[in-house]
């Protein structure tokens, strides 16, 4: 921790938070312009599953003038703040740092570079494994008589929101191992909750993922199993009860730590007379020497 004089006031902390937020922007927006030169590369990459699974010749459309601008945009602002990833993560742990403990600083670097890695390991389970099932399924309903002409809004809107959404779903072993390691939850605990836990994933699913049975699976089993690896992760990294050892160490130093103070105290109660006497003694001499010699 910063020591007195190391520490800030609020608007110093203030100021700080704008110019790292400042920083944070001009990365996105560098980030942004570099990826716009790309943009139909990037928004064909994004569109590859549903190219997949459609028929030969069929393509996306755009039913307003400006929708395939503006499309372009969003997709080039995305892929920009992920270019500008690294810089908002420095930023953030260089805002922090400063206020942690060695032993806090320690375990949120491993967390940031962990839930990263969470997170683009649940988008691309979404973009390799659930849009081609996702997105045959809803095709399925084409007939002779219905046409799918999917827009590129509706496209980048529907397929940004289920990336997102695992991303976010994957992070689970990440939250519930901290979770463990600050003794909020237990092993034990989630063992004995697993059955309400399953059925709040799929219903979680069926609210996050489109109205289809295809994606709420996909969805509900990777969390069973992120779920178990989250008890694993509680097992191996949570708060470990205290033994009969380390609860009479901590006795002795709670012990030896009020006997000291008791110490102190004491000696400074012994040493008051001496104080007060030796305090007399010095007013008496300067009494003698502010009065006159007859």
């Amino acid at each position: 921790m910063p020591t007195e004089e190391e520490k800030m006031p609020f608007l110093s902390h203030l100021e700080e938070l704008r110019d790292r937020l400042i920083r944070c922007m001009l990365a996105v927006g560098a980030g942004f312009c570099i990826a716009y030169a790309f943009k139909e590369k990037l928004f064909e990459i994004l569109l590859h599953p549903l190219l997949q699974v459609m028929g030969k010749g069929e393509t996306l459309i755009f039913t307003g003038l400006p929708e395939a601008f503006f499309t372009y945009l969003k997709v080039a602002l995305l892929a920009g703040a992920m270019l500008a990833s690294p810089v908002i993560l420095y930023q953030f742990w260089m805002f922090v740092a400063p206020g942690l403990y060695q032993k806090e600083k320690k375990v949120l670097l491993p967390i940031v570079f962990l839930s990263t890695l969470f997170f683009v390991g649940g988008s691309l389970f979404g973009y390799f494994y659930v849009f081609p099932f996702g997105f045959q399924f809803f095709l399925g309903f084409a007939n002779e008589n219905l046409q799918a002409m999917p827009s590129m809004k509706e496209y980048l809107t529907f397929s940004s929101k289920l990336l997102l959404a695992f991303g976010v779903v994957f992070e689970l072993p990440l939250v519930l191992t901290a979770m463990a390691r600050m003794g909020l939850v237990t092993p034990e605990f989630l063992r004995i909750n697993r059955k309400y836990a399953i059925l709040i994933f799929f219903i979680g699913a069926a609210i996050i993922t489109p109205p289809d049975v295809v994606t709420q699976i996909m969805m509900g089993i990777p969390l069973m199993i992120l779920y178990e690896l989250s008890i694993w992760g509680a097992v191996v990294f949570g708060r470990k009860p205290l033994t009969v050892d380390d609860d009479q160490e901590k006795k002795e130093d709670t012990d030896g730590e009020k006997s000291a103070a008791d110490s102190g105290e004491a000696e400074k109660r012994n040493n008051a007379p001496e104080r007060e006497k030796s305090e007399t003694g010095n007013e008496n001499k300067e009494q003698e020497n502010q009065t006159p010699h007859e």
